[in-house]
């Protein structure tokens, strides 16, 4: 919300008018209704949980849509929505990059996985040429390339399924399945021309290896101990810091004119580095904390305002979209269930291979991401953007379920802790 206000000439005192005489409308609204839906999904995820467990990400789409100008017209796109729901995407790009023990995906698993990647990318371009000939077939190549990480993080950290070698191997296809996609919406979907985006893509690299650098050698006890002692303060230094972070790394991103997500990522890598050698009570405390900010605030305005922004008009009204969104679907399945497969543990099962297939293609926020750099620069119209986001929207809702259930998740599910209870932390 706004307030108007104009100076009066003859008295030189501000008056107020606008938004706050009284009358409310569907962007005021919205900043009640996003919170009540916030409210309102988990409450529905728990609800069907005895019956089916959805992820709750599902819940936060289906009634941004419902709320949204698509249904009931009761939330409006307003820019305060949207930069809430940018930092709500940053925020679920942190927290993938704070997950990932690099330790234990670097080197053969991490060579797999890259070639996994490329292969999808390149059977991208095939589907997109296709489809979208001309630059669209890069916003195709690259949605369908992507994997949610951090949609799945924590469905992993809940069935204890993290440090398995099934969990590894999803935790590292969906590393190189989110960061390299960011890597090429840099090199080419850029305002730029390919070497000057490379020059700067390499100017950004070169600055992140620098803050892992000092993240690994600086000492950082006297952090940690600050760290301990303003946790139940008001000082907070912690979450501070992580807030510090974050706005260095993805303003460094935008100076650079890279995507504001690889910023948010190597963030997170940055900060697990920072926090490897304090004290374990310390850190869980701090990413408690972390949790709550992000799953209990602005990641679930991401996914509601992706649903209030959903073209669901332009799906439902063009035949073309409708019959590309099956399509992209069983694209995504086959393209990265197909390709992660070079990252199966020795020796897996068929279900573990075929679970590990879903989860794979699992893919939303790059989609959502990349389709909107797509229509913006005008290389994919919106039928387009609306049948990737609606395939992306149902891997989410589908694959992961599936996934779970072949691999055995009823048999190794167990609630979460109370300290990690958070409404995301349910996926």
């Amino acid at each position: 919300m706004c307030i108007d206000s104009a100076v009066d000439q003859t008295t030189g005192r501000i008056a107020t008018t606008g938004r706050y005489s009284g009358s409310v409308d569907a962007g005021d609204s919205g900043l009640v209704l996003i919170p009540l839906l916030a409210v309102a999904a988990p409450l529905l995820a728990r609800g069907i949980r005895p019956v089916i467990r959805v992820p709750i990400i599902v819940f936060e789409l289906v009634l941004g849509i419902l709320a949204g100008p698509a249904v009931l017209g009761w939330v409006e796109p307003t820019a305060m929505l949207e930069k809430l729901s940018d930092f709500g995407l940053a925020m679920l790009f942190f927290i993938a990059g704070s997950e990932i023990d690099f330790r234990s995906v670097a080197g053969r698993p991490l060579v797999r996985a890259s070639i996994g990647w490329g292969i999808s990318v390149l059977l991208g371009i095939g589907i997109g040429f296709v489809l979208a000939p001309g630059e669209g077939m890069v916003v195709i190549a690259i949605a369908l390339s992507s994997t949610a990480l951090g949609t799945l993080m924590p469905i992993l950290r809940d069935a204890k399924e993290t440090d398995t070698p099934f969990g590894r191997a999803v935790t590292v296809v969906g590393a190189v399945g989110e960061f390299l996609p960011l890597i090429a919406i840099s090199l080419f979907l850029s305002t730029r021309t390919t070497p000057l985006a490379t020059a700067v893509l390499l100017a950004f690299v070169a600055l992140a290896g620098l803050a892992v650098f000092m993240a690994h050698r600086v000492p950082h006890g006297r952090l940690h101990s600050f760290v301990r002692a303003t946790l139940h303060t008001s000082d907070q230094f912690g979450v501070r810091f992580v807030l510090l972070l974050i706005a260095s790394l993805v303003g460094l991103s935008v100076m650079l004119d890279l995507d504001m997500l690889l910023g948010a990522f190597v963030a997170g890598a940055v900060w697990r580095i920072i926090m490897a050698r304090a004290p374990e009570k310390d850190a869980e405390a701090v990413e408690t904390k972390l949790e709550a900010i992000a799953f209990g605030f602005l990641v679930p305005i991401f996914f509601l305002y992706t649903g209030v922004n959903f073209d669901l008009q332009a799906l439902m009204t063009s035949s073309s979209a409708m019959l590309m969104l099956p399509l992209f679907l069983v694209a995504l399945l086959v393209l990265r269930g197909a390709t992660a497969q070079l990252s199966a543990p020795t020796g897996a099962s068929v279900k573990d291979r075929t679970a590990l297939g879903l989860l794979a293609a699992t893919g939303l926020p790059i989609i959502v991401a990349v389709t909107a750099i797509g229509v913006d620069q005008k290389m994919i119209d919106t039928g387009t953007a609306a049948a990737l986001v609606g395939a992306g929207m149902l891997s989410v809702l589908l694959f992961p379920l599936i996934g779970m259930l072949i691999r055995g998740e009823a048999a190794t599910l167990t609630e979460p802790k109370l300290v990690r209870d958070t409404p995301q932390g349910e996926l």
